[in-house]
């Protein structure tokens, strides 16, 4: 399935809506029945086509967040003000409603139980999750798997979120997850605080000397500021795999 998952030719698939959510209070979670799926890896995404009355057509690509085990597609999709697509998305679309959907798109930013026992020399190496907001996206698909197949590759994540009430994914975020808030924390707040620069990478991610495979994602700015700062603390630059999406919220 793996294989058929990132190498298959791409079709465009009927997606119904079978629960759209409010996860935070700026985003929400869409679970979809995508009848012919064939499949994804954690931490691949998909691309979303809305199509209007008068024929024009918007694509936005997401990031599953939902794991291989769950039939279901997760989306958690957050909503721009000057969007095409997320005002549609999070404040219009109701149960049984349906659009266009394809997928899964990418190879490279992936990580799976199977590929680990495949190679049972990268699976001694741990895994680094680093998070900037939405971006924490494909890592809850990542620690979900993780934890149903019960990988035994240490795996960490730290994520960077406004406030407490904007946290995603909470029915995954463990032990392994630490959280750091950037503008409001609340009394008892055992978490860290502010955003995340090269002390905090130091403090909460695994060291240079463990060769940790690390995976970053979030706004453009966000991903690139911490992989600057993991190769400035020694981290291998081979070893990181970065997702960005700019201000229309669209990976790249």
């Amino acid at each position: 399935m793996a294989r058929a998952a990132v190498q298959r030719r791409l079709t465009w698939l009927r997606a119904r809506v079978l629960d759209n959510r409010a996860e935070t209070p700026r985003v929400h979670r869409l679970v979809l029945d995508v009848p012919g799926w064939p499949g994804h890896l954690p931490g691949q995404h998909v691309d979303v086509r809305l199509t209007g009355e008068d024929g024009y057509t918007a694509e936005r690509s997401y990031s599953l967040a939902s794991p291989p085990e769950v039939p279901l597609l997760h989306l958690l999709v957050e909503r721009l003000d000057d969007g095409e697509v997320s005002p549609y998305l999070t404040d219009e679309v109701r149960r049984d409603d349906a659009f266009e959907l394809r997928g899964p798109i990418g190879g490279w930013f992936v990580w799976s139980v199977s590929a680990d026992r495949a190679d049972r020399e990268a699976a001694r190496r741990p895994v680094q999750l680093v998070a900037g907001g939405a971006g924490v996206s494909p890592f809850v698909a990542m620690l979900d798997h993780h934890r149903r197949l019960d990988s035994p590759t240490r795996m960490q994540l730290l994520y960077s979120a406004r406030t407490q009430e904007e946290v995603l994914g909470r029915d995954v975020l463990g032990p392994e997850t630490t959280v750091t808030l950037t503008r409001q924390a609340p009394e008892g707040w055992h978490g860290e605080t502010g955003r995340i620069d090269a002390g905090m990478l130091e403090r909460r991610t695994f060291a240079p000397a463990e060769r940790p495979r690390t995976y970053v994602c979030g706004p453009t700015v966000f991903a690139e500021a911490v992989a600057t700062a993991l190769v400035g603390l020694g981290h291998d630059p081979s070893a990181i795999r970065i997702e960005r999406f700019g201000s229309a919220g669209e990976s790249s």
